[in-house]
């Protein structure tokens, strides 16, 4: 770490393939004990940012250290000190959930003892001690994604990379790996991650950069974020499938502005309640209508014109 705080700062980062170019220039400060997210859709960008953070993936141009060194010639000390969390499980499905850490540990050069201690605390941290000799593969998607948090913690690390963690989950599962998540920060580990759930931006962390195209378009905490770039209050109408584009038009002016989106509309007002009574003084009729809290998921329709799922 640098004598800022900073465990990571990327100036001027870009990735290419060729020539496309997946991370077009963008600058990133994450201190230390903070949870930092990238927020975007599939290609925006976040993974390809992630394996340069990682280490697993030199960057074309711009500047990346992390830790206080300098990742195109100081990797492998880099990779000493972190946790990674990558999109896919990577466990031995042939070894048991306490075997997969040890064997992970000894990578690290840690005395396979010491292994085996770290090894049960953390599954006791994640709950998981009853399935410490259970093979992996009959474990849910959830338990597998809880023995691989515990795995990517087996060497102490000083910052956790968690690439998309909860991808595929179950609401259940979710909340259970945003509980251990929470309580990590709350221990001093920093946190960065990727995600396309705004709910889990949101939920995890204090600031987030939100990507496109390779480029950051916002920067701040969730509430500041929203606070910018959206209203107090959404008003979502459902009308007949394929009528969105001509009953838009009934309901311009209400609130700050509308969005038509392929199977609702929204407008985005201060108060929604008072919208809504302003659509039925006009004699629109929807089929539904939903007042709601303005939403991670608005600021991207905002900044981009599409919603973060397209």
């Amino acid at each position: 770490m640098d004598d800022r705080g900073l465990m990571v700062e990327a100036r001027g980062l870009v990735k290419r393939f060729g020539d496309f170019t997946a991370v077009d220039g963008i600058d990133v400060e994450v201190r230390r004990g903070e949870a930092f997210g990238f927020l975007g859709p599939n290609g925006a960008g976040k993974s390809s940012t992630m394996r340069m953070i990682g280490c697993t993936s030199p960057a074309s141009g711009g500047t990346l250290r992390i830790l206080g060194l300098d990742a195109a010639t100081h990797g492998q000390q880099i990779r000493a000190r972190l946790g990674v969390v990558p999109q896919a499980d990577q466990l031995d499905n042939e070894l048991t959930v306490e075997e997969n850490l040890v064997v992970y540990g000894r990578y690290f050069d840690l005395p396979r003892k010491e292994c085996r201690r770290r090894a049960a605390e953390l599954l006791e941290f994640v709950q998981l001690s009853e399935r410490a000799t259970s093979k992996v593969e009959p474990l849910s998607g959830g338990m597998k994604r809880r023995v691989t948090i515990a795995r990517s913690l087996v060497n102490e690390p000083d910052l956790l990379l968690l690439d998309e963690p909860t991808t595929g989950l179950d609401p259940q599962a979710r909340h259970v790996l945003w509980d251990r998540l929470y309580r990590l920060k709350q221990q001093g580990v920093t946190l960065v991650l990727t995600t396309h759930y705004m709910d889990e931006a949101e939920q995890l962390c204090d600031r987030l950069v939100v990507m496109d195209k390779g480029r950051i378009v916002a920067e701040g905490s969730p509430r500041e974020l929203i606070e910018s770039h959206s209203t107090r209050e959404v008003l979502e109408l459902r009308f007949p499938a394929g009528t969105n584009d001509e009953r838009a038009p009934h309901v311009a002016g209400i609130g700050d502005r509308h969005e038509v989106l392929p199977d609702r509309v929204l407008v985005y007002a201060d108060d929604g309640e008072k919208a809504l009574a302003m659509v039925h003084d006009r004699g629109v009729v929807p089929e539904s209508a939903l007042v709601r809290r303005s939403s991670l998921e608005d600021v991207f329709l905002r900044l981009t014109g599409r919603s973060l799922v397209d």
